[in-house]
């Protein structure tokens, strides 16, 4: 096993993981018997912030510059988010009545979705959320780097959501965006399992065994408690079996990929989405699936297909503009 690979296969995977969130967009109802297996799509999120995790760490380390740290996140960020989503908000903004709280409002959901922050408003709930953990991440990154034994502080985030959950005050101040803390902790591993990835790591044979356990064993917890007892326990205790199944996962698709890569075409198109994922993120739900469910009563896969055929070349244009913009920038 040569954790290498996650790297090699890095835009395959992130295509991989866009597609799953959309299967889960799609829905099914809580009656059907798949539907534990399609909310296990939003597993994509955790894979997405596990390898940003692990690409910061690779940016970080070669030039811990913060001032260049940032700029480079923001404007592989904002382009696309203040093309798709800033338009979202201000096409549904009343000028004729706006008062200035309003003005206010507009402003701060246009540059920092304000209202997930304040409200758990889940509409690009993840770029907001990415954009928090960029923030932070080079204080924790440049601990680890000074002195690797840092790496334990990922139980920090781990004892945070219990205390959230559980300790009134704190769930009642901050308790809504329950979304967004019980996803730190597996982007922190992404950081502290990226030194293992970049360096090529390689694990004996015998590693599988346990990957695949772990990978069934988390997989099938999380579908059991999805399809059986829905609504009934705290999310983020299925977050911390993502915590497993999104790592599990990782390692073993990034095997599948490099099987794959002996026919041509497959991983050059499942990495050729994953290279527009944050554009497909912002168009998917809201302006194509959205506007499809609306419009015409279509099954399951239809309607995956329909609004993933959509959404491609119109994130494929943005991306475009959006890298136009961005080397103009730099």
């Amino acid at each position: 096993m040569n954790l290498g690979k996650i790297s090699t296969y890095r835009g395959e995977l992130m295509g991989f993981a866009i597609i799953i969130v959309m299967l889960f967009h799609m829905g099914v109802p809580r009656s059907s018997s798949w539907y534990g297996l399609v909310r296990m799509g939003n597993l994509g999120v955790d894979i997405f912030l596990f390898l940003s995790g692990m690409g910061l760490w690779y940016s970080w380390s070669k030039n811990p510059d913060l001032r260049r740290f940032y700029f480079n996140r923001i404007i592989r960020i904002y382009p696309a988010w203040l093309i798709i989503a800033g338009y979202y908000f201000v096409s549904r903004f009343d000028f004729a009545h706006a008062t200035f709280d309003g003005w206010v409002n507009l402003i701060m959901q246009v540059f920092f979705n304000w209202n997930f922050w304040r409200f758990d408003q889940l509409t690009f709930w993840y770029v907001p959320a990415t954009m928090m953990l960029y923030f932070f991440s080079p204080f924790y990154m440049e601990a680890v780097r000074r002195n690797p034994a840092c790496r334990w502080l990922v139980a920090f985030p781990l004892m945070w959501c219990i205390m959230v959950q559980y300790i009134t005050p704190i769930h009642n101040a901050v308790g809504h965006i329950e979304i967004f803390w019980s996803r730190v902790p597996i982007f922190c591993l992404g950081i502290n399992m990226a030194e293992a990835i970049r360096s090529k790591t390689r694990l004996s044979g015998d590693s599988w065994i346990f990957v695949i356990a772990a990978f069934i064993l988390s997989l099938g917890a999380c579908v059991w408690l999805e399809q059986m007892r829905h609504g009934r326990f705290p999310l983020y205790t299925e977050r911390m079996l993502y915590i497993v199944l999104a790592i599990t996962t990782v390692i073993i698709m990034s095997e599948v990929f490099d099987k794959l890569s002996a026919i041509r075409g497959i991983n050059r198109a499942i990495g050729f989405v994953g290279g527009i994922s944050l554009e497909i993120y912002l168009l998917h739900a809201e302006y194509v699936l959205k506007p499809l469910q609306h419009a015409y009563h279509l099954s399951y896969w239809p309607k995956f297909f329909i609004t993933l055929a959509i959404s491609v070349p119109i994130a494929w244009i943005i991306s475009k503009i959006c890298s136009f913009i961005t080397n103009r920038l730099k």
